[in-house]
């Protein structure tokens, strides 16, 4: 059989509306997720030892869980807790947003713990409290050491946008699949898709290296 680039052409439109979806939740996802990972990362640098109890169950609760079970949960057991449909793609997102938190939290945590003391002493000496010393001096450099790996998990996170097809969501892989099977073209459609998917993941490793370099100098 001859490879026909026919298809993958007129599919186009269909495929991208797949990747304008899983990039969506990529970018929301790994926002919500950092958001959420710098509070648990606090809670679990905390002197309150209730709250890095709490920041540590959690971690490790869904450092523990499969994603795709994650998103089962909230997909299916929520709307039986609050009695209304949540939706597929919603469900998706929380689920992403709340498992990823738990990987963003270590790598925030590890951030802040790159930031030497001496400085949060300084900030101290200053005349700043804790709150003013996290956001203007800890914080910023601790994300600028953590970019690179930060960008990592939102590569994986990505990756992982394809288990949205368990929610009947229309995501770049699921739309690959329908394109794939509608018009008997399997091997058309599955080499594009693992283009994409190369083109795109290995841009964002080259540019966490350069990074990575340019944070080295």
């Amino acid at each position: 059989m001859s490879f026909d680039l026919a298809v993958i052409v007129d599919a186009l439109p269909f495929l991208a509306q797949g990747l304008g979806l899983s990039l969506l939740l990529t970018v929301l996802a790994a926002v919500g997720g950092i958001v959420l990972a710098v509070v648990l990362a606090l809670m679990r640098l905390s002197g309150f030892r209730v709250l890095r109890i709490v920041s540590a169950a959690y971690v490790n609760f869904f450092r523990s869980m499969p994603l795709i079970l994650v998103i089962f949960w909230f997909f299916f057991l929520v709307p039986l807790i609050i009695g209304r449909p949540v939706g597929g793609f919603y469900s998706a997102l929380i689920a992403f947003t709340l498992f990823e938190a738990a990987y963003y939290s270590e790598i925030v945590r590890a951030g802040i713990q790159s930031v030497s003391r001496g400085q949060v002493a300084a900030a101290y000496a200053t005349g700043l409290r804790y709150g003013a010393t996290m956001r203007f001096v800890v914080l910023p450099q601790a994300f600028r050491n953590m970019t690179p790996v930060l960008l990592t998990q939102a590569i994986i996170l990505f990756q992982d946008t394809s288990l949205v097809f368990v929610v009947s969501l229309r995501d770049f892989m699921t739309a690959t699949t329908i394109v794939a099977r509608n018009e008997g073209r399997l091997v058309e459609m599955y080499v594009f898709a693992a283009a994409v998917y190369f083109v795109i993941c290995f841009s964002g490793s080259m540019w966490v290296r350069r990074l990575q370099r340019r944070h080295a100098t």
